[in-house]
């Protein structure tokens, strides 16, 4: 089990006191020499080497599995990249990501993409705060528990680009929307956006929640084949692989070469808004991520439960949820759930999977 730098030093003391050459009160004076004196700086608990205090200058790693909350990083151990890293996608930025630098700028982008109507891609969480809290955060000041009050849903999306690259260029450079997150075919995260920021992802919802984009080309009615069929082979073994257009998106996928299988082999048929669907599993490589995400996510946000929409039996709900059951509704739903006019995450999506995953870890955490 891994300790905070807190537990780490108790045990350490609770060690060397239980210790067999222990000799009492030395040794007690010894641990408090001034050297050795923890100092607490932002509620993190520093231990000072001889010599060895924090340094002007000194790195902090990261170990490259951290999302970001109101400027604090959250370890979430799947593969994420950060809108800050090298290769990752910065929904902050007014200029198109895809176009000639040239073309690029704010200025070139209305004038080249008339659907741009505002310079930004999100907005602040406003319609929850108080004029006082609005007045605060307005200029990013958000603090977690203000953050972890307001949000209390988690919103699932397929992309219906195949890969967070195509995505990010859709959402960004032609309809001047975003996402918090963006889930890759072989599992990496890209998270675009603070948290604190309302992502233009799910009309109704974007104030009270997280978005992600899983990297997929979708659900199409039954017996509809023909886009399934540009994106999917299978083999003599009745085996399901993707086979994707090469383009300069399917290069950017951070593993390469990366051939990836239906977590299910099967088409899996469904319905969705009153609609038979037919759709292939999500990778298993993204469902592994989007677990540990969703477990993180349920663990920073108190209000946001581990749980999707059911009906009176404990049934997946399979359609948009009425004003009253959205109100109430506290955790991680479709985009279906929220609009009606839409069929993500689909058929396949096993909520299960994900939530009996998701509440394994934080189970496994306390």
């Amino acid at each position: 089990m891994r300790h905070s730098p807190t537990q780490r030093v108790i045990h350490g003391l609770r060690d060397r006191r239980s210790s067999r050459n222990f000799s009492g009160p030395r040794d007690i004076r010894q641990i408090l020499r001034p050297e050795f004196i923890a100092t607490v700086l932002g509620g993190v608990l520093l231990i000072a080497s001889p010599g060895r205090a924090t340094e002007v200058g000194q790195q902090l790693p990261r170990e490259g599995d951290e999302i970001m909350v109101c400027g604090q990083l959250f370890h979430t151990t799947a593969p994420v990249v950060l809108w800050t890293d090298p290769g990752g996608y910065d929904a902050y930025r007014v200029e198109r990501r895809f176009s000639d630098w040239k073309d690029a700028s704010w200025e070139a982008s209305k004038r080249d993409v008339p659907s741009l109507d505002t310079p930004n891609r999100y907005g602040v969480r406003e319609s929850l705060l108080t004029p006082e809290e609005l007045a605060r955060v307005r200029g990013g000041g958000w603090d977690l528990p203000l953050l972890q009050k307001t949000v209390d849903q988690f919103v699932m999306h397929y992309d219906v680009c195949g890969f967070s690259q195509t995505c990010f260029k859709v959402l960004h450079d032609n309809r001047g929307l975003s996402v918090h997150f963006m889930l890759d075919i072989d599992g990496t995260i890209f998270q675009t956006l603070d948290l604190k920021e309302r992502a233009w992802h799910a009309t109704i919802s974007n104030a009270r929640s997280i978005g992600v984009e899983i990297a997929q080309i979708g659900a199409y009615p039954n017996g509809d084949d023909s886009t399934l069929a540009k994106w999917y082979s299978v083999d003599e073994q009745g085996r399901v692989s993707l086979k994707p257009p090469r383009t300069t998106s399917s290069m950017a996928v951070r593993t390469q070469p990366f051939r990836g299988r239906p977590d299910r082999p099967e088409l899996i048929v469904g319905t969705i808004q009153g609609t038979k669907l037919q759709q292939y599993d999500f990778t298993p490589q993204q469902y592994e991520s989007l677990i540990k995400l969703t477990a993180t996510l349920c663990r920073v946000f108190p209000k946001l439960k581990c749980e999707y929409p059911r009906d009176a039996n404990g049934a997946l709900i399979d359609h948009v949820l009425d004003s009253d059951e959205w109100n109430k509704f506290q955790g991680v739903l479709g985009h279906y759930h929220v609009q009606k006019n839409k069929t993500d995450p689909g058929p396949a999506f096993n909520w299960d999977k994900v939530i009996d995953g998701a509440q394994q870890l934080l189970d496994a955490a306390k």
